[in-house]
C-alpha cells in the first residue's frame, strides 16, 4: 500500500511534509516527534488512516480509536495549558494589584488603580467602569468616578496608545491619575451626577446587589423586571455587571462595569475573577477614606493646638499687663498725693519770697515737682490703657471705628459689613476697648472660612439700654455647633475656633453685659449685646428714689 504521509520514513527532506516549515528542521530526522507533533493533524495522515481502515486489517479499528483518543486528550491538555497560563497571568495581576492597594493610603491612587485594573487589557479587560461610593451621612450611593471610552473612535485611540506604550498596571494607574483622572471625571459628569441611589430604595437593582453582597450580572436590562428603565437608559447598555464593594460587612460602594464598545459577553469566569478582586479594593478604599478623614481631623487638632497656644500666650500677656497696670497705678497714686502737697507748699512759699535767698531752691523744687507730675501722668495713662475702665461712649462711633479696624480683612474675604448709625442715641457706659474687641471678633469669626456675604449691624434703644445686633442671614448653625461656638477652644467645621466668641461672652458677662446668640433651624444667626446707658449706682439710686 502506498502511503501519502511521511510517517513511515525515518528521514525526510524539507518540503516532503507540508506542515514542517523553516525553523522545524530538527523534525526531519526525528520520526517520533514528527508523528506526534505534525502527522496526527496532517490531512495526508488522515487519508492514510482511512485507507488503512478500508484495508480490513484487524488493528485498523483499534488504531483509529487510539488516534481519536490521542486527539481528544491533546486538545484537553492544550485547553488546560491555556487555562493555567490565564490563571498564572491572573495571579500575577492580582499580586501586583494587591501590592499597590496594600501600600497606598491615598484615595485617588487607590481608585485609579482599581478602575484601571478593571478596564485595562492586562487586567479584566472591561470597556467601561463606574464607581459609586456610599455616603453614610446622607444614606445614598453616589456616582464618584468613571473610566473608559464613550465611543468606538475614542476606544481605538486608547487601545492603540496602551498597546504602543506597553506599561504595567502600576504605571498605567499612575499615568491615569496624573493625566486623565480629572478629564475622565469631567467626561462622565452627566452620568455620574445622575448615578445617585438612596440606600432606602431596596427595590433598586443596585441596592439589591449591594445588600446581597454578591456580584450580579444583569442581562436584557431594558426589559429586566428589576431594572428601572431610566437607569438602563442612563447606562445605555443592555448588559452590565454589578460588583458590590464590602469591607468588614460595611457597604463601601459599588462598581458597575460593561462592554459598551466591543459588546463582548461577560462570562461567569469574569464575575468570579472580579469578585476575588473586589474585597482588597473595598478594604483599600475604606482605609484610604478613613486616612483622609484622619488627616482632616489631625489638621483641625493641630490648628486648634496652635490657636490654643496663641490664646494662652495672649492670656498670660494680658494677665502680666493687667498686673503691671495695677502696680503702676497703685504706686503712681501713692506718690502723686505727697508730690502735689510738696508742689503746693513750694508754690505758696515762692509767692512770699521776693528777697528770700532760698528762692532759687524753691523754684528748683517747683520745676522738679512739675517734671515728676508729668512722669506720673504718663504712668497713669499707660496703666489705664493696660487696665481699662468704663466710661460714657457714643455707640455709633464705637461701631464705625471697630468696622474700620477690620476693613482690610473684610475686603480680602470679599465680605461686607453694613451699619447705619442711629442719631439721637444716648451714650453707653461701657469699657470701650472690650466692646470694640467683641464687635471685631464677632464680625471676623462670622466671615472666617468663606468668600463673600454680608454682615449687618443694628442698634436701637430699649428703656435704659442700647441693644446691639450683629446678624448674618446666610449662616446655618446647628444646636451642637452653636454650643461648640461659645465653648472655649471648641471647634466647629465651618466656624473655626470658638475661643474668641467664648472670650467675648465671658468678658461681657463679667461686667454684667448680656451676650445672646440665636440660630433658628431655618437659618441665620444673630448676636445681641445689651449695653447700659448709665452707671449701676445711678440706676440703683433712681430706682430706690422712685
Amino acid at each position: 500500500m502506498e502511503w501519502e504521509c511521511c510517517w513511515n520514513r525515518s528521514v525526510i527532506e524539507l518540503g516532503d511534509c507540508p506542515n514542517i516549515l523553516e525553523g522545524d528542521e530538527d523534525l526531519l530526522d526525528s520520526p517520533r516527534r514528527r508523528i506526534l507533533e505534525k502527522c496526527s493533524d496532517c490531512e495526508r495522515f488522515r487519508r492514510d488512516l482511512d485507507h488503512f481502515q478500508d484495508s480490513g486489517h484487524p488493528l485498523a479499528p483499534v488504531f483509529s480509536l487510539v488516534h481519536s483518543e490521542y486527539q481528544r486528550q491533546r486538545l484537553h491538555i492544550q485547553s488546560l495549558i491555556s487555562f493555567l497560563d490565564n490563571k498564572t497571568l491572573e495571579i500575577r495581576f492580582l499580586h501586583e494589584l494587591g501590592s499597590v492597594l496594600q501600600s497606598s493610603v491615598d484615595l485617588e491612587e487607590v481608585l485609579s488603580v482599581a478602575l484601571t485594573a478593571i478596564t485595562a487589557g492586562k487586567g479584566f479587560g472591561m470597556n467601561r467602569a463606574f464607581l459609586l461610593m456610599t455616603e453614610r451621612e446622607h444614606a445614598v450611593l453616589r456616582g464618584y468616578l468613571g473610566i473608559g471610552p464613550r465611543n468606538l473612535e475614542e476606544a481605538s485611540h486608547i487601545w492603540q496608545e496602551v498597546s504602543s506604550q506597553d506599561m504595567d498596571l502600576q504605571t498605567l494607574a499612575q499615568n491615569f491619575r496624573q493625566n486623565k483622572l480629572s478629564a475622565e471625571r469631567a467626561k462622565f459628569h452627566d452620568i455620574l451626577e445622575r448615578l445617585t441611589v438612596p440606600l432606602s430604595a431596596t427595590g433598586h437593582i443596585v441596592v439589591k446587589a449591594l445588600d446581597s453582597k454578591k456580584p450580579m450580572l444583569v442581562e436584557d436590562a431594558f426589559h429586566h423586571p428589576d431594572v428601572d428603565p431610566s437607569f438602563a437608559a442612563l447606562l445605555g447598555v443592555d448588559t452590565f455587571l454589578l460588583m458590590p464593594l464590602i469591607s468588614r460587612n460595611r457597604r463601601v460602594g459599588m462598581i458597575i462595569a460593561d462592554n459598551c464598545i466591543t459588546h463582548r459577553r461577560i462570562t461567569d469566569e469574569d464575575m468570579h475573577s472580579m469578585e476575588t478582586f473586589a474585597f482588597p479594593v473595598a478594604f483599600a478604599i475604606e482605609r484610604a477614606a478613613l486616612y483622609d478623614r484622619l488627616q482632616v481631623e489631625l489638621n483641625r487638632v493641630t490648628e486648634a493646638g496652635v490657636k490654643l497656644k496663641e490664646q494662652q500666650e495672649l492670656i498670660v500677656r494680658m494677665e502680666k499687663m493687667a498686673l503691671v497696670g495695677r502696680i503702676t497705678s497703685s504706686i503712681a497714686h501713692s506718690i502723686r498725693n505727697p508730690l502735689m502737697i510738696i508742689g503746693g507748699f513750694a508754690r505758696s512759699m515762692l509767692k512770699n519770697s521776693e528777697n528770700d535767698p532760698r528762692r532759687d531752691f524753691i523754684e528748683s523744687i517747683i520745676t522738679e515737682t512739675r517734671q515728676l507730675e508729668g512722669v506720673l501722668d504718663e504712668i497713669l495713662n499707660y496703666s489705664d490703657s493696660l487696665y481699662p475702665t468704663r466710661d460714657y461712649w457714643d455707640i455709633n462711633q464705637l461701631i464705625e471705628s471697630a468696622v474700620r479696624d477690620i476693613q482690610d480683612r473684610l475686603v480680602a474675604s470679599g465680605a461686607e459689613c453694613r451699619f447705619s448709625p442711629q442719631p439721637g442715641l444716648p451714650l453707653v457706659y461701657v469699657d470701650y476697648k472690650q466692646v470694640s474687641y467683641c464687635v471685631r471678633t464677632i464680625v471676623s469669626s462670622d466671615i472666617d472660612g468663606r468668600d463673600g456675604g454680608a454682615v449687618t449691624i443694628r442698634v436701637h434703644q430699649q428703656d435704659d439700654t442700647i441693644h446691639l445686633h450683629i446678624e448674618d442671614p446666610r449662616r446655618i448653625v446647628s444646636a451642637d455647633e452653636l454650643e461648640a461656638l461659645l465653648t472655649p477652644f471648641g471647634i466647629t467645621h465651618d466656624m473655626g475656633s470658638g475661643l474668641g466668641l467664648a472670650l467675648c461672652r465671658t468678658m461681657l458677662e463679667k461686667h454684667g453685659l448680656p451676650f445672646l446668640v440665636v440660630a433658628p433651624p431655618q437659618g441665620g444667626i444673630t448676636y445681641r449685646i445689651i449695653l447700659p446707658t448709665r452707671k449701676e449706682e445711678d440706676h440703683h439710686e433712681q430706682t430706690t428714689g422712685s
